[in-house]
C-alpha cells in the first residue's frame, strides 16, 4: 500500500472547481484502501476555522486507512535546517514541517497542491539535498494528479 502524506490543499482542493477532480479522486483510493492517507496535526492545525465539509472531509476515509503523525523535535529540527538553508522562509514553518513529517516517517509521497513552496522542482532538489546530507531518505512530492492510480493517469504521465 501506498502511504500519502497530505497536506491541507489537497483536502480543500476537494471543494475547488480547478483541483476537485483529482481531490476527490485520490480521497475515493484512501477510502477504497488503494492508499492510505498520512495527516498530521500541523494539518490538522491549519484546517482549524475552515468549513465544516473540509473538517469533515477526512472522516470519510476509514481509520484503518488513515494514519495520524504528531510533531517532534526532530520534525522541528529539520524543518528549521530547511528554512535555515534556504528551502523556504520563516512565514512557511508549516511547509516546511509537512516535507520534515513526510520524511522521517518515510512517507512514499507526499501530496499537494501548494506549487510556490511545496510541489516545485527547485524546492525539492533542496529537501532532498539536505535529506541526503543529513542521512535521511528522498521525499517524493507530487500532486495528487500525479499519484493516482488508473488508465487515464498512466497516459497522461507517458514520455
Amino acid at each position: 500500500m501506498v502511504n500519502v502524506y497530505t497536506d491541507t490543499s489537497v483536502i480543500g482542493g476537494c471543494y475547488d472547481a480547478e483541483f476537485k477532480e483529482w481531490s476527490i479522486a485520490l480521497f475515493e483510493e484512501f477510502k477504497s484502501g488503494a492508499k492510505k492517507i498520512i495527516i498530521s496535526d500541523v494539518a490538522e492545525t491549519e484546517l482549524v476555522g475552515a468549513r465544516e465539509e473540509i473538517l469533515l472531509k477526512l472522516n470519510e476515509v476509514p481509520l484503518q486507512n488513515r494514519m495520524y503523525l504528531t510533531a517532534t523535535v526532530e520534525a522541528n529540527e529539520l524543518a528549521s535546517t530547511y528554512i535555515r538553508e534556504g528551502a523556504l522562509s520563516n512565514k512557511c514553518f508549516n511547509d516546511a514541517m509537512h516535507i520534515a513529517l513526510a520524511t522521517l516517517n518515510k512517507a512514499d509521497v507526499l501530496a499537494s497542491w501548494n506549487f510556490k513552496h511545496i510541489v516545485n522542482l527547485k524546492r525539492i532538489r533542496l529537501y532532498n539535498s539536505i535529506n541526503l546530507r543529513l542521512g535521511h531518505q528522498m521525499i517524493e512530492i507530487r500532486t495528487p494528479r500525479e499519484i493516482l492510480n488508473g488508465k487515464e493517469n498512466e497516459e497522461s504521465q507517458e514520455i
